[in-house]
């Protein structure tokens, strides 16, 4: 092997050990971000079991049966159940 095929096999080693460093970085950022966002997500569903968990006694106090329409008191539900996660600054349109 030549002098100058040497110094280009070291430089190509030099390359990949520095991209393998590159992708375990952004690997680990992700990971990271992926955390955070498990985090997030967790909350938001202990916020939604608790607003959810909600619903009955909130349909009862707005009204008992007969004295307004199912749809109604769906309706008023919804828009609690909206205040309730833009209180929590969720977007309840983008909920799906």
């Amino acid at each position: 092997m030549t002098s100058w095929q040497e110094s280009s096999t070291a430089d190509e080693t030099m390359t990949y050990g520095r991209r393998l460093r590159d992708l375990e970085a952004q690997a680990f950022r992700t990971a990271r971000t992926l955390a955070k966002h498990r985090e997030q997500l967790a909350t938001i569903r202990d916020h939604q079991h608790t607003a959810f968990g909600h619903t009955d006694p909130l349909s009862n106090a707005i009204g008992t049966p007969g004295e307004h329409t199912i749809e109604q008191r769906l309706g008023t539900i919804q828009h609690i159940l909206s205040a309730l996660a833009r209180a929590q600054d969720i977007d309840p349109e983008t909920i799906g």
